[in-house]
């Protein structure tokens, strides 16, 4: 190739064309021999007329540099310019060029620009004629030489793998390689590996090497772990360099059920620090939703990790020592663990025999002092797999002979005989309080409330393995929470009772943060290899190179030996296998990966990824020269007079082309969307983005509607769904507004048309359709969500439904307000205060104010929607019960568009005696 400034020529001989140029020039120029003069009389008549259209006697300058221009572009184009063409460098030659890429997981952070850099390479050796091959580390294959532009061909399906290759891999490259020479370029992911040697060894060996190498840095991500109530991430880098901070996301699905970032925090990486860690304060519901951790923007399978049972919800089982005291709750030993429990754990029931097969992985027993031995072999069992055994202490505790003499297997410590009483009539001393958490503890952290003592408890002997054991003590240095490690599971003794006979721990919200770090959190501990043999672990997610999760497919099962022992590779890829009880994560990253950047030898060049791309220019120019002498044509037909014609055909085609659009302009969405809106009464609900929530509030007014026309005197149009951003809401008395943690906050505009429509009697039903869960105020997802959705709206204070007011006898009497769910929590615009009760009325003045907001979780779009044929779309209930509470739904639904059409009419009958008393009745 020969290069001009940025410019290379494949075939530069083609440029003497342009020595032509100045020849033809002159041709096109020449004027023909000058005409011999003859007098002729009959020229007299001419004289003095005036042609209208004047030719020119040569070709005008402009159009002669236009053809030349045109010509030129063809010399040029055909002699194969490109521009910022590679300079020969260490490989130049004429042999065969092997490409040797790692195409492993790292390689996917920058594997646009290895394909850029191959594609390069690629293109330079088809002009050079030489043959190539490609091998990858990942999976390497037989060496075959041939032309690059058939390699070129297959760029767009290469793709790097999810694993790196190991010293198997490397072996199978080398016995590969051919005995003959030829040069290397290798792209490399910029690890170091020892396994790297011997190849290297031989490429240098046949010729020349370069390597490919990018210069940024590469993140990656450890397996999350729970230490001491939070889920903690540690993230490294290649290289050191100045203080930088990255994004860590947290995916999973919402309450919805749709993929969601739940948690997004940053992570700073300290100057000249390659190791960063990062604690995340995490509810365990939302830690059970979370299925994949990564760094945000590195695009890479080590960035990510794939958290398996270790984060997910808890099985608790609850076995009291003694049965409830009816209409005793309160003194119940289970009453404050179930309190304290049931929102974030699974809470399992029954008989010690019977929940152990279930696999638990927390056994919690409240003064249960003796088990039979089959219980105790089978608690001990299940202690080795990894439970914890999480005891209370209690009377039958105290009064049993239970790890006195001996420690007792199931206990972590020996107890004294009777246990300690402080703070009553016959005990000396104040009730004692909490001593703060030692660090090595798992309640490390945790704030002490002031108002927690502890009045009575048993007592641990004294021994040399206590102080060890004890992660709890009160003031005066006696151990209130005691533990000890079994097989690969814990036991934990509260040296208290469960309930607030012995203290007011149970009492305070210390209490369940306790319970949180040791019975919720509690990991089960990760299987050795060996315990796994004989087992198939099945995958059912996977990752690529790239950090994409995806199914797993048809892929096959693997040996529970190799799941934790063997290397990645095709028959090993990094994901989530599920076995018999429980998921195990097999992530590219361990906790024992460290990243070291490669070193090479000096006696190989070392180049970027980043490089001008060679951009060959021949097409650009040929299509230029095109460009050109069509405008050589239209120029020649105007000089010749011609192009009349031409721009008449033009004109009309264009009218033609144009008339359609100006027609069906007239006609504009907006026009049609009133029209629809206004030719009856129509109800509409706000679309919220998610697709099966807008059909089940599509198919719930739609019901509604179907309601109002049989029952009542309003004959509603079919109902609309509208767009808060681009749709008018004046058009509608009613608006059915569910509300989800991930729609969209409406834009200022939107706002203040919703400003609007409130002010001008317009009525918005907010449906949390939390009611199962939450109620109106809670901390649910939905509840938050509706407190941001509605903070910039123009509400009046709200108050629960009262009895008398309006809404529960607009159409029918009612009381309860219920959908799919049946909560009494329903709110509305609070009365004035001098709303007055008269005397002989049963409600209060009211005068016609429509209450412009309704909020509750009841789902109320669900109990109303029906499938086209008028079958119910969702099951309410059961039996007679369910449908009876379809049925008060529904009159809620009409009571309520009755209420915002009407207004409140019937408060008008506070009226009746002073009416008839002017007229004498």
């Amino acid at each position: 190739m020969t290069l001009l400034g940025p410019l290379g020529f494949t075939a530069p001989w083609l440029l003497l064309g342009l020595l032509v140029l100045p020849v033809l020039w002159v041709i096109l120029r020449a004027v023909p021999p000058a005409p011999i003069r003859r007098l002729f009389p009959g020229v007299v008549l001419l004289l003095g007329l005036r042609d209208e259209d004047q030719v020119t006697d040569r070709t005008p300058w402009w159009l002669l540099l236009l053809r030349m221009l045109a010509v030129a572009a063809v010399i040029v184009g055909l002699a194969g310019p490109v521009l910022n063409p590679e300079e020969d460098g260490q490989v130049a030659g004429s042999g065969p060029l092997l490409v040797v890429m790692d195409a492993s997981w790292a390689s996917a952070r920058d594997w646009r620009a290895e394909q850029m850099a191959l594609e390069s390479l690629l293109a330079r050796a088809e002009r050079e004629s030489r043959p190539v091959a490609l091998l990858r580390l990942t999976a390497p294959e037989p060496v075959q030489f041939q032309q690059a532009a058939v390699l070129r061909a297959r760029l767009t399906g290469l793709r790097p793998e999810p694993w790196q290759p190991d010293e198997p891999q490397i072996a199978t490259a080398l016995d590969l390689l051919p005995e003959s020479g030829f040069d290397s370029y290798w792209m490399s992911d910029g690890l170091d590996r020892d396994s790297r040697a011997p190849l290297l060894a031989a490429l240098e060996q046949r010729g020349d090497l370069t390597v490919f190498e990018s210069p940024r840095s590469l993140y990656a991500l450890h397996p999350a772990r729970f230490e001491e109530g939070h889920v903690r991430l540690t993230a490294r880098r290649l290289r050191a360099g100045p203080e930088t901070e990255v994004q860590i996301l947290g995916h999973g699905l919402d309450p919805a059920g749709n993929p969601a970032v739940l948690v997004r925090a940053p992570l700073t990486f300290a100057g000249d620090a390659t190791e960063a860690e990062l604690d995340l304060s995490l509810p365990a519901e939302l830690r059970a939703r979370i299925t994949r951790f990564e760094v945000e923007g590195a695009r890479s399978a080590g960035a990510v990790t794939l958290p398996d049972d270790s984060l997910r919800r808890r099985e608790v089982a609850l076995i009291a020592g003694s049965e409830n005291r009816e209409g005793l709750e309160l003194l119940s030993p289970l009453h404050y663990l179930h309190r304290a429990l049931e929102a974030d754990a699974d809470i399992l029931e029954g008989a010690l025999s019977d929940v152990l097969p279930a696999n638990p992985d927390v056994i919690v027993l409240a003064d249960v002092a003796t088990l039979s031995p089959a219980e105790a072999q089978g608690v001990t069992d299940w202690l080795d797999q990894g439970g914890t055994l999480l005891r209370f202490a209690g009377p039958r505790l105290a009064g049993s002979d239970v790890s006195r003499e001996t420690e007792d297997p199931l206990m972590p410590v020996r107890l004294r005989a009777g246990g300690r009483s402080v703070g009553g009539a016959m005990s000396w001393g104040e009730p004692k309080t909490l001593a703060p958490f030692p660090e090595d503890s798992p309640f490390a952290g945790l704030a002490i409330p002031e108002d927690v003592t502890v009045t009575s408890q048993v007592m641990a002997q004294p021994d040399p393995t206590l102080a060890s054991r004890v992660i709890a003590q009160l003031t005066d240095g006696t151990p209130l929470v005691t533990r000890k490690r079994v097989g690969q599971g814990q036991v934990v003794l509260v040296h208290v009772t469960a309930n607030a006979e012995w203290s007011t721990l149970p009492l305070s919200g210390l209490f369940v943060q306790m319970l949180e770090r040791l019975a919720i959190s509690a990991m089960p501990a990760t299987p050795a290899p060996e315990d796994l043999a004989g087992t198939v672990w099945q995958p059912v997610r996977v990752l690529d190179a790239f950090g994409a999760v995806g199914d797993a497919g048809t892929l096959p099962g693997v040996a529970g030996e190799d799941l934790l022992a063997a290397a990645l590779g095709p028959d090993l890829r990094p994901g989530l296998y599920q076995g018999e009880d429980r998921s195990l994560a097999r992530n590219v990253v361990t906790q024992e990966t460290v990243l070291e950047p490669m070193m090479w030898p000096d006696s190989v060049p070392v180049e970027g990824l980043s490089r001008p791309q060679e951009t060959p220019l021949s097409g650009w120019l040929l299509a230029l020269a095109i460009a050109l002498l069509l405008a050589d044509v239209v120029a020649s037909l105007a000089l010749s007079g011609r192009l009349r014609g031409a721009r008449a055909a033009m004109v009309l085609l264009l009218a033609l082309a144009v008339a359609p659009v100006q027609g069906r302009a007239q006609e504009t969405a907006a026009d049609d969307f009133a029209r629809a809106a206004t030719a009856e009464v129509t109800l509409a609900h706000v679309l919220t983005g998610d697709a099966r929530l807008d059909e089940v509030a599509g198919a719930g007014l739609r019901g509604l509607t179907q309601t109002l026309f049989f029952r009542t005197s309003v004959e509603p149009a079919e109902p609309m769904g509208v767009d808060l951003e681009r749709d008018e809401l004046a058009f509608f008395p009613l608006l059915y507004w569910p509300v989800t943690p991930s729609q969209p906050q409406p834009s200022a505009e939107a706002y203040a048309k919703l400003n609007e429509y409130l002010r001008s009697g317009g009525m918005i039903l907010f449906d949390t359709r939390d009611a199962d869960v939450a109620g109106f105020g809670a901390a649910s997802p939905e509840g938050r969500k509706l407190r941001e959705l509605a903070a910039p709206l123009d509400i009046p204070p709200l108050e629960p439904v009262p009895q008398d007011h309006v809404l529960t006898r607009t159409f029918y009497l009612l009381q309860d307000f219920p959908g799919r769910y049946n909560s009494r929590d329903v709110w509305v615009e609070a009365a004035p205060p001098d709303a007055e009760l008269i005397e002989g009325m049963p409600f209060r003045n009211l005068n016609d104010n429509v209450t412009p907001v309704v909020i509750g979780g009841n789902d109320w779009a669900s109990a109303w929607a029906v499938e086209e044929n008028g079958a119910p779309m969702v099951r309410i209930g059961s039996g007679f019960a369910g449908e009876r509470q379809r049925e008060i739904a529904y009159r809620f639904g009409v009571n309520l568009v009755m209420h915002v059409l009407t207004g409140n009419y019937k408060s008008d009958q506070v009226h009746v005696p002073a009416l008839l008393d002017r007229l004498g009745q």
